[in-house]
């Protein structure tokens, strides 16, 4: 049986351009799915636990028709992921894409469907700005029931792996980062390489780069963004998923306010923005003696990065604090 590969070719210059981001409708893709196939994930059932009773009706059952359970995911769905990319900036992205390549999706999708689905994704074709605004609705929707009560612990995951791997790339080059993503995953010969299922396919990323976006709700493996206008893309399973990882936050403060103290973890918790010694004061409750005292332990533990800005000085988590606080999720 032959296999099936995508490589992205990447030259000397494009391998500065290899980037991380996050995708907020990606994991809402794929959590659709999950939902839709829950025996199939059995480290999603804590979450699911809880999702199920949320989930609003009608707009689940729209958004599950146009997402579907297996195969192909239309790429208006998702906006290029960026590290800053927030649920609200996708959304506002899907209220405004382009009706051009929608409808191009939803041909591809009404190719790969039959009865009622079929017949609701034709209704759509022939009314796109109507399709598209139901949609986006439907997703608000169903992301306020499904994943904005854990997205705080989704996108500390996330985060956590993009510093391990951008650590890797620092100390063990691209090629090494890139074969530890997946084994499905390979580097050579100036090519990222995925296996896939059905796909194949040789993509020419020279000038445009290409965007690495670890997931945590992937229902499976590895998937890719190769045709224009969407920017080369390849979705990966983030690494330290477990069973726990959708739990109260609450419990995740608690287990390292044990480790480390519970004004050290609050600072920890807090530091995915960059942050001045007396706005971490604040924000503790403590002296700007005692903060200062804080950040100074966390920071000959290698947690926490201090750099000067002008006359302040700024404090964010070290790739090692992301996967600590990934770890405890």
């Amino acid at each position: 049986m032959s296999r099936n590969f995508v490589d992205f070719h990447l030259s000397p210059g494009d391998i500065q351009a290899v980037r991380f981001g996050v995708s907020p409708g990606h994991e809402l893709a794929h959590a659709v799915r999950i939902l839709l196939r829950p025996a199939q994930h059995p480290l999603m059932w804590g979450w699911l636990r809880d999702a199920r009773g949320r989930l609003p009706r009608d707009a689940f059952a729209l958004l599950s028709q146009v997402i579907g359970s297996d195969g192909y995911l239309p790429d208006f769905l998702t906006t290029t992921p960026r590290w800053d990319l927030t649920p609200t900036d996708e959304v506002a992205a899907l209220r405004v894409a382009d009706l051009g390549p929608m409808r191009v999706d939803l041909d591809k999708m009404i190719l790969r469907s039959s009865g009622d689905r079929q017949q609701l994704l034709r209704a759509m074709r022939s009314d796109p700005r109507r399709a598209r605004a139901q949609i986006a609705d439907a997703w608000e929707e169903v992301w306020a029931a499904s994943l904005e009560p854990v997205w705080t612990q989704l996108e500390r995951m996330l985060r956590a792996d993009i510093a391990v791997r951008s650590r890797t790339i620092a100390t063990d080059g691209l090629a090494s980062m890139a074969a530890g993503l997946d084994p499905k995953v390979s580097w050579g010969d100036g090519a990222v390489r995925v296996e896939m299922r059905v796909h194949s396919e040789q993509v020419d990323c020279r000038g445009s780069g290409l965007v690495l976006v670890p997931s945590v709700m992937s229902s499976w493996g590895c998937m890719v963004l190769t045709e224009p206008p969407a920017q080369p893309t390849l979705f990966y399973p983030a690494r330290g998923v477990t069973a726990e990882w959708a739990r109260d936050p609450a419990s995740t403060a608690e287990a390292l306010s044990a480790l480390i103290g519970p004004a050290r973890a609050d600072i920890l918790l807090a530091a995915h923005a960059a942050r001045t010694t007396s706005q971490v004061a604040v924000d503790t409750g403590v002296a700007m003696s005692t903060a200062s005292h804080h950040l100074t332990v966390l920071r000959e533990c290698g947690l926490i990065a201090s750099e000067r800005d002008g006359n302040r000085m700024l404090h964010t988590r070290t790739p090692l604090g992301e996967a600590m606080i990934g770890a405890r999720l």
